[in-house]
């Protein structure tokens, strides 16, 4: 009989074979044994309602039945080819139909890949070598985008800060940073440097930071003057926030969008969706060798992933799925609210009902370092004791799910009850 390890003993076999004891993601000190529905195991054995959800691709729960019934098909067909499939055209065509900015699609594997590709093919298109962000943007682990991800050390924009080892200072003087929500530096910039920039790629919802009212429309009006490529990251945003992600929410169509974590339906996927002409640049036909922009992945548009995504996007086309969402986060939203404010604890909940977290501030926070403002101490204890509860976060986001149930609710509410009078006591 094969030996039951404690999660401890997990931890500390953890720590001989991977950096750091984890794999860069998570707390390393948990250890999680399996999802169903709403709710998470760890190796001992203690279950948590799951606000994590894989930071963000189980939009359904855990163990989806349909969705594993769809995978569960494919599987003895093959798990990958390296060629095309006809469940990766079919799902091309359904993100092309959801996505308003969508006449073509090219997958890749990771959110991180498809944002990498994006500001590279917005440099193929345009000619130009500049990318401008937003301070505070998360774009995954390309050297562009680990430029001013988290600066503890804030600069005069828009100079940008290095948030890891091994990036080229060459690098560095390629990427411009800029403060979210701020349209008259927006547009000063602009005037003085918009010729210079290939691609600007933005968050819509920044972290859980909202766009101020016109920001996100003062940016198309920008980049349309300028020639620039608008690229949307909705890796996070993406299927979540609407169907059509956060540029049918807010009304504001890019050039070129990043999607991920939900188009998987918890399976390594992603993608890179535009304009036609400015995808034509993977298409060497069409470009010439000079203007084409090599891309190949061995596991993009995997056939078990692409499956689950069809599935999984069946099931969000169904009547009344996003007034779920977004009824089960605003519950969580006022619950933290309401608690925290009858304990008289300063604070911002901050982002959208379909992801949000709070910032224990008395300022209203519009950017990064508006969030970085907020007492990060009293966060960590706030968070720590609902872990105690049974409530599996990330230490800045919360991610509802179309799993969560009533009970759920309620073991909530008692555990945000319990973190409120904890930090209330001081």
């Amino acid at each position: 009989m094969n030996r039951v390890y404690t999660q401890a003993e997990w931890t500390e076999r953890a720590k001989s074979v991977l950096p750091g004891g984890g794999f860069g993601n998570f707390d390393p000190g948990i250890i999680i044994r399996e999802g169903k529905g709403s709710r998470v195991w760890d190796e001992d054995g203690r279950e948590y309602v799951d606000y994590l959800i894989g930071s963000g691709p189980m939009l359904l729960g855990h163990g989806n039945e349909e969705v594993e019934e769809a995978v569960f098909e494919q599987i003895p067909k093959g798990m990958t080819f390296f060629a095309n499939n006809a469940a990766g055209i079919e799902l091309a065509e359904e993100i092309c139909r959801a996505v308003a900015c969508a006449e073509q699609l090219r997958y890749v594997s990771t959110g991180g890949e498809a944002d990498m590709y994006a500001m590279r093919l917005a440099r193929a298109f345009t000619g130009r070598d500049k990318i401008l962000k937003f301070e505070g943007g998360y774009h995954g682990m390309s050297a562009e985008a680990q430029m001013s991800l988290a600066p503890t050390r804030l600069v005069n924009f828009p100079q940008p800060v290095a948030d890891s080892a091994g990036i080229p200072e060459a690098v560095q003087n390629d990427v411009w940073a800029a403060p979210f929500n701020d349209i008259a530096f927006l547009r000063s910039f602009m005037n003085e440097h918009g010729s210079e920039i290939a691609g600007v790629i933005v968050e819509p919802l920044q972290r859980t930071v909202p766009p101020e009212p016109g920001f996100l429309e003062a940016l198309r009006e920008e980049c349309d003057r300028h020639g620039i490529v608008m690229i949307f990251d909705e890796v996070v945003t993406g299927f979540r926030f609407s169907y059509g992600g956060a540029q049918e929410l807010y009304g504001v169509t890019p050039d070129v969008c990043t999607l991920g974590k939900v188009i998987g339906g918890g399976f390594p996927l992603a993608a890179i969706v535009g304009r036609a002409d400015i995808m034509a640049h993977f298409d060497k036909a069409k470009v010439g060798a000079e203007g084409w922009l090599m891309q190949l992945g061995t596991l993009s548009g995997n056939p078990v992933a692409s499956v689950a995504g069809l599935k999984t996007l069946e099931i969000l086309r169904r009547p009344g799925t996003y007034d779920k969402l977004r009824g089960i986060g605003q519950t969580l939203m006022d619950m933290l609210s309401g608690h925290l404010s009858r304990a008289g604890i300063a604070h911002r909940i901050v982002g959208d009902p379909t992801l949000f977290d709070v910032v224990f501030t008395d300022r209203d926070v519009k950017d990064y370092r508006g969030v970085l403002a907020g007492d990060a101490a009293m966060l960590g204890k706030f968070n720590a004791v609902l872990r105690e509860k049974g409530i599996f976060k990330s230490p800045g986001k919360l991610y509802p799910s179309l799993a969560i149930t009533e009970e759920d609710l309620a073991m909530t509410e008692a555990a945000i009850e319990a973190a409120t009078a904890a930090i209330a006591a001081g």
